[in-house]
């Protein structure tokens, strides 16, 4: 006998209505395979009695909600995440954007910050973190909390010591940060230069003008309408001949933007040209 799904399609939608009308988050356009998944993976989890409860649960229990948004919107990361592309920001992106008086580098869907502490070492190592600043924003809040602290445990230092140095590090990597029990404290001046917020990709509109926008790893959680409209955020959120950044299955190919953009060769780096 095949066993029923926890969580169907319609509760689903149920809850995306809720979260709408209730806090004013719009997940509607999040892949429903993903949602679905993640919710189901949370309800098993939390060991819910019935649907009914975890709906109740989650509109009537903010701290139980700030969890539910946590889990279905967190992202996998970590420090200098393929190597190869942070070898192309140090090598070819970063020395053209340092001929800019100032840099503001945008980094959307920042999750528990380490990859703005990975482009923060990066943009020391070049000289230029004096003149730079990293605008880390995520949707959650919980994650951005965790980001400030620079705290990562100290168990993953080893992998981020590999990533470093396949991505051209020039130091030692455990000159960035103090080893206090089980976590590794990242140094002070790291931090200085980047500004945690809250950001939604989906409701908020633009904040600056940026010379480099990152966002990698969160497209591919949105449908093709809500894609479109994220990157026609990022490009108005770019200045000319800027630099846009993302993971390695998503793409501006076939966007209303694709034709002002150039992809460098290799990554999924796009130079602003129109």
């Amino acid at each position: 006998m095949l066993e029923v799904p926890v969580i169907q399609d319609e509760h689903v939608e149920i809850l995306l209505s809720d979260l709408l009308e209730q806090y004013g988050y719009d997940f509607t356009g999040y892949s429903r395979a993903s949602l679905k998944r993640r919710i189901s993976r949370l309800y098993t989890l939390d060991k819910a009695l019935s649907f009914a409860e975890f709906r109740y649960r989650i509109s009537d229990d903010q701290a139980y909600f700030k969890r539910f948004v946590e889990q279905i919107t967190v992202n996998v990361t970590e420090m200098f995440r393929d190597p190869s592309f942070f070898r192309t920001l140090r090598e070819e992106v970063l020395p053209k954007l340092g001929t800019y008086p100032f840099i503001r580098i945008w980094l959307a869907g920042c999750s528990t910050g380490e990859e703005a502490y990975s482009i923060s070492i990066l943009l020391k190592e070049l000289n230029l973190l004096h003149k730079s600043l990293i605008y880390a924003t995520d949707l959650n809040p919980a994650v951005l909390e965790k980001a400030a602290q620079s705290m990562f445990a100290m168990s993953q230092m080893k992998q981020y010591s590999e990533n470093y140095i396949l991505s051209g590090g020039l130091k030692d990597f455990s000159s960035y940060y103090t080893a206090s029990y089980s976590l590794a404290k990242f140094n002070e001046d790291l931090k200085s230069k980047i500004i945690f917020s809250t950001h939604n990709l989906v409701s908020d509109h633009s904040f600056n003008e940026f010379q480099l926008i990152l966002c990698r790893n969160v497209l591919i959680y949105f449908d093709r309408d809500l894609q479109h409209n994220v990157l026609d955020l990022f490009d108005n959120s770019l200045e000319g001949l800027g630099y846009l950044a993302l993971g390695s299955k998503e793409t501006v190919d076939f966007s209303r933007i694709a034709k002002r953009y150039k992809r460098l060769p290799g990554e999924k780096i796009w130079r602003k040209i129109g």
